[in-house]
């Protein structure tokens, strides 16, 4: 006997079981594909650290349990940085985090707790910080030996993995007591919390791994930790500030016109709030000095940005194009070590030649590269100086034509994103960008060479 539905009842048109079940599956599929939206919604509106150039991007810190004692353990605490170009520039990282019972810190080699604490209930030997929730930073370098651990003593800067692989770590040892003093009685720490050297990075918790091994000195011999965990790290750009830190303005040989940064591209302030570049403050002693807050002393603009990125295209060849890249500090109070560039365009797959960067292709699906990390020449210009005139750092890039898609039309010679020590910059309206003349179809390379080298004399003299 077939099976009705009240619609069909009305109709007198029997619905079979085989069709009842089909529509019963229908239903289920339905509720659990809504299901999985939602969810990828709630994960997407929770993502906001994901990196699509950079996906696997984290800072991991690793403790390595390498001995009991009589009250805890010693262990070993290794920060590694495995985001591609974000470093963690000067004044360091600090790290902290909440003990899960009344754990205290006998001692720290390589790094260094904030605060003390109160040690009051210990009589004789005085811990090293007796705080619940303590703030460990790195030391500076230049520390006596007996003080230094593998890996520390850089001031808590941390290159970026994709920069320098084997200055991407920092490391110290930890002496814990008031602990558990096997992996049953052990409770690992919590709430972990990375600054480097602001705000932007979120800590997952403590997760147990397999126990890390290690070799002896000579490499013939195997160890292994009593007990390992990791903390994994990301960082958000929302969380860090509210604005972005670097604009892109934008030029080329085949028009006069110069896009400039957008107006109050990384936030409008007061005019106390910055100072002109010939204000008779700049020569005050310790104008220069970075505040403890970090608080920079921007130049006045009409962008008000610590950092402006100009991509000019300078010459069109028969079989190549050449773009100059410049980089100006406009905070009179920093200086940014190991600094990186990161640029999103179409014909970066085809550089040709760097000229004074370093240089390294970055493939985030292993798809298409479309994407180049720029870099300074260490002892050359891999620190780039405070606002003045020593404030700006240069390159030019030589890349070969895509002959399927390469044009100078719609703004195709500049570039989709711009990233500055990991953080985009805010580029102009689209609309704004220099545009090819509509007479301009095929441009006299000589006429095209000249109007290049008045251009970049230009820029050169503006810098």
């Amino acid at each position: 006997m077939g099976f009705t539905t009240s619609a069909n009842k009305r109709e007198g048109t029997p619905v079979k079981a085989n069709d009842l079940q089909l529509l019963q599956c229908f239903s289920i599929l339905k509720i659990k594909l809504q299901l999985w939206a939602i969810l990828l919604l709630m994960a997407l509106s929770q993502s906001e650290a994901f990196d699509p150039l950079d996906p696997f991007g984290n800072i991991t810190i690793k403790w390595d349990v390498v001995s009991w004692t009589a009250d805890g353990y010693v262990a070993s605490v290794i920060m590694n940085n495995y985001q591609m170009y974000r470093h963690i520039n000067t004044p360091g990282w600090t790290l902290g985090w909440n003990w899960a019972k009344k754990e205290v810190i006998w001692s720290i080699v390589g790094a260094q707790a904030t605060e003390q604490g109160d040690c009051s209930k210990f009589k004789g030997n005085v811990p090293h910080c007796c705080k619940k929730n303590p703030i460990i930073v790195d030391l500076l370098p230049g520390v006596p030996y007996n003080q230094q651990y593998a890996n520390c003593c850089k001031g808590g800067v941390v290159a970026s993995w994709g920069q320098d692989p084997s200055a991407a770590v920092s490391a110290f040892q930890v002496s814990v007591g008031v602990a558990g003093t096997s992996n049953k009685t052990l409770k690992l720490p919590k709430d972990f919390v990375l600054m480097g050297p602001g705000p932007g990075y979120t800590c997952g918790p403590a997760e147990v791994v397999p126990s890390t091994v290690f070799f002896t000195p000579d490499h013939r011999r195997k160890t292994q930790a009593l007990m390992t965990w990791t903390v994994t790290c990301t960082y958000s750009q929302i969380l860090s500030s509210k604005y972005p830190i670097c604009c892109v303005s934008f030029s080329s040989f085949y028009n006069e016109t110069m896009t400039p940064c957008p107006s109050c591209a990384c936030g409008c302030h007061n005019k106390k709030d910055c100072i002109m570049s010939d204000s008779k403050r700049l020569t005050t002693l310790g104008i220069n000095t970075p505040k403890k807050d970090n608080t920079p002393l921007l130049q006045c603009t009409h962008h008000m940005c610590p950092i402006r990125v100009h991509w000019h295209v300078k010459i069109n060849y028969r079989d190549y194009w050449r773009v100059k890249i410049a980089v100006t500090n406009f905070n009179y109070r920093m200086n940014y070590t190991q600094w990186t560039l990161v640029a999103q365009h179409p014909n970066l797959n085809n550089v040709t030649q760097v000229f004074s960067f370093d240089y390294k292709p970055l493939v985030p699906y292993q798809a298409i590269n479309d994407t180049a990390m720029f870099y300074g020449m260490k002892f050359y210009n891999d620190l780039l100086m405070e606002a003045g005139p020593l404030g700006n750092v240069q390159s030019e890039v030589l890349l070969r034509k895509d002959k399927t898609t390469f044009t100078l039309k719609q703004g195709w010679g500049f570039p989709r994103k711009i990233y500055f020590n990991g953080d985009e910059c805010k580029l102009p309206p689209p609309d704004s960008y220099p545009f090819l003349p509509n007479s301009a179809h095929e441009i006299p390379s000589f006429y095209s060479t000249m109007v290049a080298i008045i251009l970049s004399l230009l820029i050169n003299i503006m810098m």
